[in-house]
């Protein structure tokens, strides 16, 4: 018999990146039942429904993203450090990504609508935590006398997100990481510009 808890682990890993992969609205409960060996019964044993699911797989990657982008920036000690660890996980995404289908965050926020008003809410928690992680970062680096005291850190952080959400969305649909890399060596010059 199986474990409960490894049972419920396994759906949403196997759920998670099919959603990530194929979309939440294209992904079906048969297409999760197949990916995991398990009845739909046992899958609704675990969840209330697919919403549920979805809700769960999509904390999963969210989590999953923050924990490996979390431990780089805890290892740098500076400012420039702490946006070069950011950087470099999105420089390597490409080759050696987290998950299967590309970031989570860029392909549920183009995917969920106002159809979808719950996914659409916990999509739009996982950004705000990301842009306040990255506004800390700078607002550490102005407090440390790394960054200029007239940056405006809100500023910033959205438009670091916003480029490296961009340079992602353009390599992955041109196969190629030319934009990624082209994205980065231009944060890497803004970074420069607004440190001390």
């Amino acid at each position: 018999m199986r474990n409960a808890v490894s049972t419920k682990e396994l759906i949403i890993k196997e759920s998670a990146n099919l959603f990530n992969k194929q979309g939440y609205k294209a992904t079906s409960i048969s297409d999760i039942t197949k990916a995991t060996g398990l009845t739909k019964g046992a899958i609704y044993r675990h969840f209330e429904n697919k919403s549920d699911l979805e809700q769960q797989a999509l904390r999963s990657l969210a989590k999953l993203m923050f924990t490996e982008l979390g431990a780089q920036i805890m290892k740098a000690n500076t400012f420039q450090d702490k946006m070069d660890a950011t950087f470099a996980f999105f420089e390597r995404y490409m080759e050696t990504p987290l998950y299967e289908g590309g970031c989570p965050l860029l392909n549920a926020a183009t995917e969920v609508d106002d159809t979808n008003v719950v996914l659409r809410q916990q999509t739009f928690y996982i950004l705000a935590q990301f842009k306040a992680s990255v506004q800390k970062i700078i607002e550490n680096g102005i407090k440390n006398n790394q960054v200029s005291s007239i940056t405006d850190a809100p500023f910033y952080a959205t438009i670091f997100i916003a480029t490296l959400e961009g340079g992602i969305m353009m390599s992955r649909l041109e196969r190629t990481p030319d934009a990624i890399l082209k994205t980065v060596a231009h944060l890497r010059n803004v970074v420069k510009e607004i440190s001390n």
